[in-house]
């Protein structure tokens, strides 16, 4: 893997970092965007869109992938959990907790060696709101 040079620890990036650390759920680029310009006012969406690469090619972040979705971004390094994905606001919520051995539902002579869950419906918030 080719090294790169080190990224400059720009106010904008530690803004990015610290919304992402205190957050307790994947967030969206735009998500981050809002939480960070109360940091950094000037702070622009290709500059949270840069950063979040930035990070990810460093392992300090990973993607979560919602189908129909653009990737929202959690801390690496996370024991394996899940994903609630909320109809209403469209916010992506951790799911503690998994339910165990798949393989079972795979087809017969297949080898299961990972598997994503992702709930859906509203979440609470979503659901006071109606």
């Amino acid at each position: 893997m080719p090294r790169h040079a080190p990224i400059r620890e720009t106010r904008q990036r530690q803004a990015i970092r610290e919304v992402l650390d205190a957050a307790d759920r994947p967030l969206s680029p735009l998500e981050v965007l809002g939480h960070a310009k109360s940091k950094v006012p000037r702070l622009g969406l290709a500059t949270v869109y840069r950063t979040l690469k930035a990070l990810v090619d460093e392992r300090w972040l990973v993607p979560v992938s919602i189908p129909g979705e653009s990737p929202h971004y959690e801390r690496a390094g996370k024991a394996h959990h899940h994903h609630f994905h909320c109809r209403g606001c469209g916010g992506v919520f951790e799911v503690h907790g998994c339910p165990g051995d798949l393989k079972p539902l795979a087809p017969q002579g297949f080898r299961v060696e990972g598997h994503e869950l992702i709930l859906y419906g509203v979440c609470r918030r979503c659901r006071a709101a109606s």
